[in-house]
């Protein structure tokens, strides 16, 4: 058969859309954009938003009414969620959650043209079963899915019932994993999960730290990189440990959500400003050349202008090398859905504007601290007659094509910049 994906949301999605894939691949399907006839087409989806929610009905009329004789699948954290409404997804052949993403293989193979529908809610002592990948379709970095499932219950969060109680991958499993990437030409993994600083959490055992290590084992990693975080779970005893690992790229994505402490407390964060400043203070004293990236929302509900200024403001001292901007999403099923003092939509876009103007400025702020210096860079692609890839602490770079090729390490000085990117010569 040729089976199609189609993924929404994070890096924990595209990490188990590479294993359905692997699944079908073993067993001897073919692999096609979903811009091509295909047979059956798997949709997995995202729920973190109210957006994320009209795409994924959006994709599964598109496809259903793109090729009507095709099987559509649709899987992820929407249909977990919210399976009464992808229950109503009639043209969804087959609806099933993400306990076990590798029964998707099977269902396929059941479907009779009856409609098969399947969602199990995560079960409280539920182990970590996410199988291990070889490769990483039209990547150059690999992302490793090492934890699942989160118990922080942030007010506005819908996560924690698509995803279950935490749960963390075997070391063991993590390091067989590096090594089989290894082989396959993979120089750089990034970890990833829901919650990834809770990573062995209730095993008494071992940290994201031991992971960082066990990768950095394999000789064929070069580069370990984190996904997101939360700021409360670093400690300088880790911090520590991380700078000893020579591979580990010094770029900590740290999740503010919001600058001001009335609405972190609003949202159920568990740290205010003060530990966020001090916390960043810290890193930068032991990875001089670190990057602090993070998310910030705007338009919580009852965020007052006086609050988002604060916000703002924040983000400004901070200076963040990036910044992924979104505006405040009411989600059922959370604590903040029935909050007084809800934003309009229009507010909340303006509010997106300034924050997103404001750390622009943050982003060129970093970006132009790089001139003159010497970077090692891996170059992911070619685009628009340029090499492009990344540094360890995560700064865009461009030099001229054919100057540099998918996959290359290579040492460049930084010779100019844009807004969003800098533009350097191989030494």
């Amino acid at each position: 058969m040729n089976i199609a994906f189609y993924t929404l949301g994070c890096k924990v999605n595209q990490y188990e859309t590479e294993v359905m894939r692997e699944a079908f691949e073993k067993n001897g399907h073919t692999v096609v954009s979903s811009s091509m006839p295909f047979d059956v087409i798997i949709i997995n989806s995202c729920t973190v938003t109210a957006e994320s929610d009209r795409k994924t009905r959006q994709a599964v009329h598109r496809f259903k009414k793109q090729q009507p004789n095709a099987v559509v699948v649709l899987t992820g954290c929407m249909a977990q969620a919210f399976s009464e409404d992808a229950k109503l997804l009639t043209d969804a052949d087959i609806v099933i959650g993400n306990t076990d993403v590798s029964k998707i293989y099977e269902k396929v193979y059941e479907y009779n043209n009856n409609r098969i529908f399947e969602v199990i809610p995560h079960p409280r002592d539920e182990r970590f079963n996410t199988p291990s990948i070889k490769s990483f379709a039209e990547r150059t970095r690999a992302y490793m899915k090492i934890q699942d499932g989160c118990d922080r219950f942030c007010t506005y969060c819908i996560i924690p019932s698509a995803r279950g109680w935490l749960r963390s991958k075997p070391i063991s499993e993590i390091k067989k994993e590096a090594e089989a990437l290894s082989q396959n030409g993979y120089i750089e993994a990034v970890l990833v999960g829901i919650n990834l600083t809770s990573y062995g959490k209730g095993e008494d055992r071992f940290n994201i730290c031991d992971a960082v290590e066990a990768v950095a084992e394999v000789s064929g990693i070069k580069r370990i990189r984190l996904g997101s975080l939360e700021p409360d779970h670093i400690t300088d005893e880790m911090l520590m440990r991380l700078r000893a690992v020579d591979k580990f790229c010094p770029q900590f994505h740290l999740s503010l959500q919001s600058g001001c402490d009335e609405t972190l407390r609003r949202m159920n964060r568990h740290y205010d400003t003060a530990f966020y400043r001090d916390l960043v203070t810290r890193i930068r004293t032991i990875f001089p050349d670190a990057s602090i990236t993070t998310d910030i929302m705007v338009g919580f509900a009852g965020e007052t202008e006086e609050e988002f200024q604060q916000s703002i403001t924040f983000a400004k001292e901070i200076g963040f090398a990036k910044a992924h901007v979104f505006a405040y999403s009411r989600r059922e099923g959370t604590m903040a859905y029935n909050m007084p003092n809800q934003l309009t939509r229009a507010e909340k876009s303006r509010r997106s504007r300034l924050m997103i103007e404001a750390t622009s400025e943050t982003e060129s702020n970093f970006i132009k601290s790089h001139l003159g210096k010497t970077v090692e860079v891996l170059f992911e692609t070619q685009e628009n007659g340029f090499a492009v890839g990344y540094t360890k602490n995560y700064l865009y770079v461009k030099v001229k094509s054919g100057n540099a090729h998918t996959g290359e390490l290579l040492n460049v000085k930084i010779t100019d910049c844009e807004k969003e990117f800098a533009l350097g010569e191989i030494v």
